[in-house]
């Protein structure tokens, strides 16, 4: 009986697979393609459960081997249950989408089979190995349900806003990319944007405020974070844990009287209020994130530059801020984003176009008289800056992020 659990936890690992790849590719097929597609949930879950089970019968041979097989199985079958139209595609009407989109779904099932069932102990497989196939199959899918999540709504902005008004009219759900328009028709909406919508200024007026509050976050939270990790005096335990209690309150119950008192005080409707604000918000997660730092660098090495005639400050500045750059820039980047996609307290305090940020201008895209293209041009403008700048810094986040949190 335990011979037959390795093939029986194959099948349903194909069958799951299958159903969920047969889905996904159907719908890049009418999203990304362009092509009235369907996507066959059974026909998919039952050539998975074929290719799933040719895995587990062959794979104690050879792996590699027993993938392909899997693989064709599960195509043929496929196909055959498809009536020769995978997707609702004919073969020789879409064959990039219909029998592309078929290898590329059970090849991706076979290996998918592979890696859960890569080390298990065939001829002894218990409950330890069951769970583990369970947990690597559940962990994929998610990881697929993730990145599908991610990925979709900004493809639809991104494509969105590279349509003209006439194909958006002709038929709004069609969100593939026609080349043949032409590379300034494809551009034309973002012309528009950074152009007539004036959104090059708001792009200089929002790096301007971001940078800003970086600067005035890191020259509060520098000193704060050190003091809070290596200096002794009463108080300290409670403040080192009460740092983020200010996110208990939420930023809507604050924007009303502080609308209030910057009226009184001439700061609404300038960017000097939001310099105010910003950093405000940003500084206590700032302390949270530096302070683990700080006490994860030993002391010694402080305590002998101070043996050395190092002051206080001479430490911070030679000995602790060179070994916490990682940390520096991880902090820095999460400011950064934090003030470059700020909408609430920059809609309240924002009046004068002159001054909005991107983030407040985009507001005065979602209009009826704004194209909706315009308005999705605009959206992605203000993703992919900072998109970029946090794949370019996602080592220093990690880094950042993590250091601390263990002591020793």
């Amino acid at each position: 009986m335990s011979a037959l659990r390795a093939p029986l936890a194959a099948l349903v690992v194909g069958a799951v697979w299958g159903g969920v790849l047969a889905v996904v590719v159907g719908l890049a097929a009418v999203l990304v393609g362009g092509q009235p597609a369907s996507a066959p949930f059974g026909a998919g879950l039952v050539a998975g459960a074929l290719a799933g089970l040719v895995y587990g019968l062959l794979a104690g041979r050879s792996a590699h081997g027993a993938q392909l097989a899997a693989a064709l199985a599960g195509l043929a079958l496929f196909l055959l249950l498809a009536g020769g139209r995978p997707f609702g595609l004919a073969l020789g009407a879409a064959p990039l989408w219909g029998a592309g989109g078929a290898v590329v779904a059970f090849g991706a099932v076979a290996r998918a089979v592979g890696l859960a069932l890569r080390g298990v102990d065939r001829a002894r497989m218990g409950r330890h190995q069951v769970e583990t196939i369970a947990l690597r199959t559940l962990n994929g899918l998610g990881l697929l349900v993730f990145t599908v999540l991610v990925v979709l709504p900004f493809y639809v902005m991104l494509m969105t806003s590279l349509k003209t008004q006439a194909a958006l009219i002709a038929d709004p759900l069609d969100f593939s990319l026609d080349l043949a328009a032409g590379l300034g028709a494809l551009l034309d909406s973002y012309v528009e944007v950074l152009t007539t919508y004036r959104f090059g200024r708001y792009i200089g007026v929002s790096a301007l405020v971001s940078v800003t509050t970086v600067i005035l976050t890191l020259a509060f939270a520098i000193p704060g974070a050190y003091a809070v990790a290596r200096l002794r005096f009463p108080g300290q335990a409670l403040m080192a844990r009460s740092i983020l209690l200010i996110y208990l309150v939420p930023a809507i119950v604050l924007v009303i009287p502080l609308y209030s008192v910057f009226s009184q005080v001439g700061l609404r409707d300038t960017l000097l209020g939001l310099v105010v604000v910003y950093p405000a918000t940003t500084l206590p997660v700032a302390l949270y994130m530096l302070q683990g730092y700080f006490r994860g660098i030993p002391a010694e090495l402080e305590e002998a530059g101070m043996i050395d005639g190092l002051s206080r400050l001479g430490v911070i500045w030679r000995i602790t801020l060179p070994l916490s750059l990682p940390a520096l820039a991880s902090v820095a980047l999460y400011v950064f984003m934090i003030a470059w996609n700020e909408f609430l307290f920059a809609f309240m305090f924002l009046d004068s176009p002159e001054i909005f940020t991107l983030s407040r201008a985009i507001v005065s895209l979602n209009s009826s008289e704004v194209p909706r293209q315009f308005l999705m041009a605009g959206a992605v403008i203000v993703t992919v800056p900072v998109l970029v700048i946090f794949l370019w810094a996602e080592r220093f986040m990690v880094q950042g992020l993590t250091a601390g949190s263990v002591k020793g």
